[in-house]
């Protein structure tokens, strides 16, 4: 039986390099306004609701839909600009359902009857290591990202999440209080803060899970992500080199409304070489090979909106784009 909910466990402190100013009280009340009355609706209203409000006023935050929209056109190069823009609008109805969602984190279960969660592949990869067993878990922001960590506390491993601290330290206390509530409570800040940590968490035997598909600038190493070059965080393979570990892809996927379907593959096959960097590049690039594989599989449930590639290959696509509208 997993302890990850052991309220003696601490979590995270609020973070201390960003002073709470008075727009963040504002940001914080609106949240917690908007999650409260989500809360009295029911969660299917909810995610409905959400999911529908953000796929018609998503595409209209044109700075940040366009960047989600140059993102598809790298990627996509032969894809229409209206398959584009729907997958574009599919994009911002899961981040909406994501959103409402988090008012109701505690009833979504992969037990009952009808359970909301269905969680395969676990029995099949139980083997790969001894008791007490430790991997690296890695996975992107897929579908509702929180919805792995549900499913792995309640499949009772026993595991630490790696999270990014958001910029309203408000609202990211309090997501980590939602959390922490429904998945674990051993939470490690990205960066210098949380290295200490995350090395004791491996060494207690504690599995460590990774949202894996964000850039990375500082102390990112540059590698392949679909198809281009992009700033990775190599953490994932470092931690799985240095101590011989698995590294386990996940995959989450929104099946309808707000059920989804979770799923443990089998460990990336990887033999070290002894040469920590060469290897740790090497396995990064095959993580990212794993998330390729889901982002493509279902683009519209992946998060486009980040800054994952270079400007300079998205204005390239970008004028290649025009260049081909333009009669010869």
């Amino acid at each position: 039986m997993s302890d990850n909910l052991d309220p003696s466990i601490p979590l995270p402190e609020r973070r201390s390099n960003r002073p709470v100013r008075f727009v963040h009280y504002v940001e914080y009340g609106l949240v917690r306004a908007f999650l409260g009355g989500l809360r009295l609706i029911g969660v299917d209203a909810a995610s409905n609701a959400s999911g529908a409000f953000l796929r018609f006023v998503g595409p209209l935050l044109w700075p940040i839909s366009r960047r989600g929209e140059d993102n598809l056109r790298l990627i996509f190069p032969d894809w229409s600009d209206e398959k584009i823009k729907d997958t574009m609008k599919d994009v911002w109805e899961n981040l909406g359902r994501t959103a409402g969602e988090y008012a109701h984190l505690d009833k979504f279960s992969t037990k009952g009857d009808d359970p909301r969660i269905i969680a395969e592949g676990v029995d099949d990869i139980l083997h790969i290591w001894p008791e007490p067993g430790r991997a690296v878990f890695v996975s992107g922001h897929f579908a509702n990202w929180e919805i792995s960590g549900i499913a792995a506390h309640q499949l009772d491993l026993r595991f630490g999440v790696i999270y990014r601290s958001l910029n309203n330290p408000l609202i990211d206390e309090y997501i980590i209080e939602k959390r922490g509530a429904v998945t674990t409570r051993r939470q490690i800040p990205k960066g210098a803060a949380g290295a200490r940590p995350l090395v004791d968490l491996l060494k207690d035997g504690h599995s460590i899970a990774f949202l894996a598909d964000q850039k990375l600038n500082t102390g990112g190493i540059r590698v392949p992500f679909m198809g281009h070059m992009a700033m990775t965080a190599p953490a994932a393979a470092r931690l799985a080199v240095r101590f011989g570990l698995p590294v386990v892809p996940i995959s989450t996927e929104r099946l309808k409304g707000a059920r989804f379907r979770v799923t443990t593959h089998t460990p990336i096959p990887f033999t070290p070489s002894g040469d920590l960097p060469a290897d740790v590049e090497r396995l990064t690039i095959k993580i990212n090979e794993a998330l390729e594989r889901d982002v493509r599989a279902r683009p519209g449930q992946w998060l486009w909106l980040h800054r994952r590639w270079p400007k300079e290959a998205l204005r390239n696509a970008a004028l290649d784009a025009q260049s081909e509208q333009i009669p010869s």
